[in-house]
């Protein structure tokens, strides 16, 4: 029986000629992922355990970004132990206030991940690595722990869906919005434990950083992976990036999966994800009238290059809606300075929003951008569920940056093209 993508990367990772949906394997792992949440959890397993050393200095990451600048005494608390254990260990991808980023835009950037990979963090959201034809899925922080004592990990071979994409992306559609479209049409469990494999022509019509955008979000449809096959964006991307040897997997003809969906792009219009679920999709076309308080461009789904881009697209020129808060996160330090370089910056501040160092804070609801009761926003990041950016009683609709930045103008959901044709 032929393989899937990510079938083959934990078979040559276990050591294995072949593997079958359901087998359990022991894998060697690449990189090692941990935050300022779920890494003190883990360096409390690893004393437990014994472990005096990291298996591998450079083979472990840990990045302080989710509370980070530190919010109150507990956060700071939180990134002591982090910061110690890592100088302590000799652990050379370490990254604090200065030249960290949200984990998940940075090691790609650092280039700490290549094709063939078998990454795992705990952080759910570790599955992004995808994009690059790398199997990473998000563990808990005792498996962190394991982990980096050992370089290994036990996994359960997962079965795949295979999504066959054609056509070309029309205006302003973006990656985001295609993974909206894909949750909602199959819901938050269709891919329960199972591999979200991006083949088809369609592919080569989504960027780098849409297809992290995508990668990103296969675990809001319950995913184990999503996985992209590697073609010339993606060896251009990791040619730029990292000095790193890589491998690049594709699907055997034969390989078998649970479903076979075939998505064509140019049909998908802008989609915003309604509360309190990311399936819970509409079209721009069908949101309604939906009035917003705050809007959110940003984090580990859509806080690279490209989206700060577009946001500044339709804010440039143009006013924030009076009432309206806008917060926009950088992924990255490199990106927030192109970003300077490029004028958006001061395109985003000119048009009334604030911009900050990278963070997790706000698309967590942790800091810097909480909502209060009955409050809405407009947000680039990937959950929504309730209180998950405040107070209970809030709502977070979630789009793509060309959505939230036209949505900011006019202080309610909006079609970016509707921004454009009003002038």
């Amino acid at each position: 029986m032929g393989m899937t993508m990510t079938q083959k990367i934990l078979a040559e990772h276990a050591g294995l000629g072949s593997v079958e949906p359901g087998q359990l394997i022991e894998a060697d792992l690449d990189m090692v992922l941990g935050n300022d949440i779920t890494a003190p959890v883990a360096i409390r397993e690893f004393r437990k355990m014994g472990a005096d050393k990291v298996f591998d200095r450079s083979k472990v990451a840990l990045v302080l970004d989710h509370f980070t600048p530190n919010k109150d005494i507990k956060a700071a608390e939180q990134c002591r132990v982090v910061k110690e254990f890592a100088l302590d260990m000799g652990v050379e991808n370490f990254y604090d206030v200065g030249e960290m980023g949200i984990e998940h835009c940075l090691l790609p950037e650092k280039g700490l991940v290549v094709p063939g990979d078998l990454v795992i963090g705990a952080d759910s959201h570790t599955c992004t690595y995808g994009a690059l034809g790398a199997f990473s899925t998000g563990v808990g922080s005792t498996d962190m722990a394991a982990g980096m004592a050992t370089g290994k990990c036990w996994f359960k071979v997962p079965p795949a869906i295979k999504f066959v994409l054609t056509g070309k992306p029309t205006g302003w559609v973006s990656g985001k919005d295609i993974i909206l479209h894909i949750i909602g049409m199959i819901g938050v469990d269709g891919a329960l434990y199972k591999s979200m494999e991006f083949v088809g022509d369609g592919v080569s019509h989504i960027s780098m950083d849409g297809r992290f955008t995508m990668a990103n979000m296969a675990i809001e449809a319950g995913a184990k992976n999503g996985i992209f096959m590697v073609d010339e964006k993606t060896m251009e991307y990791v040619k730029a990036h990292s000095k790193k040897p890589w491998k690049a997997y594709g699907p055997d003809s034969d390989a078998v999966y649970d479903e076979v969906y075939e998505i064509d792009l140019s049909k998908i219009r802008p989609t915003v994800a309604f509360p309190h679920l990311p399936s819970n999709t509409r079209t721009v076309d069908e949101a309604g009238d939906v009035e917003i308080d705050q809007v959110v461009i940003g984090s580990c789904t859509n806080g690279r290059l490209e989206d700060l881009r577009v946001a500044a697209k339709i804010l440039k020129g143009r006013k924030v809606k009076k009432g309206v808060r806008v917060i926009i996160f950088p992924g990255t330090q490199k990106i927030y300075l192109d970003a300077l370089k490029e004028g958006l910056i001061e395109q985003f501040i000119e048009a009334g929003a604030v911009v900050s160092t990278p963070t997790c804070g706000p698309c967590l609801g942790g800091h810097m951008g909480i909502l209060a009761k009955g409050e809405r926003a407009v947000s680039t990041t990937n959950r929504n569920f309730v209180g998950r950016m405040g107070h209970v009683e809030s709502e977070v609709y979630l789009a793509s940056p060309a959505v939230a930045a036209a949505s900011a103008v006019t202080g309610r959901i909006t079609d970016p093209d509707a921004i454009l044709k009003a002038e």
